[in-house]
């Protein structure tokens, strides 16, 4: 799995991280909340581990902005504050579980398995769509306004990372990764050209282009 976690104590974090790199995980690090929420917008995370108190954002804060934007990515909350007020306040701010400290490593690596299971049991999303353009991930079809849209494989997996994030700005490293799974910059415009391919295919005779640019940014599919 890969994991967020987003706490500030630097000797918290680095005791669990090293766990969660033992077992097996690859676990990214937040120290402050608003760091914390630019990465979970990324939507790359299987589980998020958010400690409650935090600089700059705390945890609450962090939990309610992300399922506003339909973030779904299962949280156990970390927090000092164990009792039931403060369970109960960390549940309705949309988190899945509530872990008091101190708390067992074990315990802990048990509730983010427990929660990706949970996660992979739901029923996968089909189809995505964005203004009139539509996406089917069944059947790999692409429609916009009823007009069918031919894509190569390459491009369909562009354009569905696209929308999956769409309304948010998606970054040139966010494309690499999680599109040609590089993880290092080729110094190449391969994205610039399979983007210039996709927009000319999904916004090309239409009145409105959906798929934009946002300069010094990345891009962005418009909701609206």
């Amino acid at each position: 799995m890969r994991i967020l976690v987003i706490e500030d104590d630097r000797e918290a974090a680095t005791w669990l991280l090293k766990g969660l790199a033992e077992s097996g995980h690859v676990a990214d690090h937040a120290a402050d909340g608003e760091e914390g929420l630019a990465l979970a917008r990324e939507r790359v995370h299987d589980v998020l581990i958010v400690d409650r108190m935090l600089p700059k954002l705390d945890g609450l804060s962090i939990i309610q902005t992300l399922r506003a934007e339909g973030v779904t990515a299962p949280v156990l909350i970390l927090s000092a504050l164990g009792d039931v007020d403060e369970r109960v306040k960390g549940l309705r701010a949309g988190g899945d579980d509530y872990l008091a400290k101190p708390y067992a490593f074990s315990e802990l690596l048990a509730r983010i398995e427990g929660l990706s299971r949970r996660r992979h049991q739901e029923p996968q999303q089909t189809k995505l769509k964005a203004v009139d353009l539509e996406m089917d991930l069944l059947t790999r079809t692409v429609v916009r306004s009823g007009r069918p849209i031919i894509l190569q494989p390459r491009e369909f997996k562009l354009l569905e990372y696209l929308m999956r994030n769409a309304g948010h700005v998606v970054t040139r490293t966010m494309l690499l990764e999680n599109v040609w799974d590089y993880h290092f910059d080729p110094q190449t415009n391969v994205i610039d050209v399979h983007v210039s391919r996709l927009r000319a295919k999904i916004d090309k005779g239409f009145d409105e282009p959906i798929l934009q640019t946002v300069r010094g940014a990345g891009y962005m599919i418009r909701l609206a």
